[in-house]
């Protein structure tokens, strides 16, 4: 299979062309299952008072309410600035920044959890975003991505990809009359790692205790791991 072209700023263009009907277009090719996905990772995460959160590629800020309803100190991050826009007119309580996951603006050991759902694919590099994210979190902090992943049986793995690869694309363009967006993202998520594979991406980016678990029966999958505490000096 190809590779699949990332240029950033046409993943930026692209994203910022759908902004406004992004979250209801989820909602529709997902058949609602996206707010489930977004209760799973806030329960992942556990967040409370105090806790700071970064929540990547985060829209317009649909998965960050919760964590900022629950006390937490939460910077919702995105590179499109029509994703940034549309979630600051949309949720003024939440904190926006727009932000590259490849350089991250922010010091090291600053968040307690960084996560991203249904964004990693869309990097340009996901090893150095990986690493970023280790950056900016502290010793004995957390990671939660939440991404597309591998369908575990057979019969649900066959009736997805037809789905994935020749319905979403079309139902996406009549809800967005974005259609080629969503072409884009049916390949991104078709050429993505599986369970397996990123976990070891994550590894081999210095994430420890690296775990997950399917959700959807591997339509999706939650992957964690932790920030090494550095050895006493």
């Amino acid at each position: 299979m190809p590779q699949l072209d990332k240029d950033p700023q046409v993943v930026a263009e692209m994203f910022d062309g759908i902004a406004q009907r992004y979250d209801i277009t989820n909602d529709v090719l997902s058949l609602g299952l996206t707010r489930k996905w977004r209760h799973e990772v806030t329960r992942e995460i556990d967040p409370r008072p105090g806790m700071d959160i970064l929540d990547l590629a985060a829209g317009t800020g649909t998965s960050s309410v919760p964590l900022v309803e629950a006390g937490a100190k939460v910077i919702a991050a995105d590179f499109s600035a029509g994703m940034v826009a549309e979630g600051m007119r949309r949720h003024p309580e939440v904190d926006f920044v727009q932000a590259d996951a490849v350089n991250l603006p922010f010091d090291d050991d600053t968040f307690d959890v960084v996560t991203i759902s249904f964004g990693l694919r869309n990097v340009v590099d996901t090893e150095r975003a990986l690493a970023e994210m280790l950056r900016v979190t502290k010793p004995g902090g957390r990671i939660l991505i939440c991404e597309f992943s591998s369908p575990t049986a057979r019969p649900l793995r066959a009736s997805y990809t037809w789905y994935r690869d020749h319905l979403l694309p079309k139902v996406a363009g009549a809800v967005t009359r974005k259609a080629g967006s969503y072409e884009y993202l049916a390949e991104s998520i078709s050429q993505w790692p599986d369970q397996v594979e990123l976990g070891k991406l994550m590894v081999r980016s210095g994430w420890t205790r690296v775990a997950y678990r399917n959700l959807a029966g591997g339509i999706v999958a939650l992957h964690r791991g932790t920030r090494p505490v550095a050895d006493p000096q």
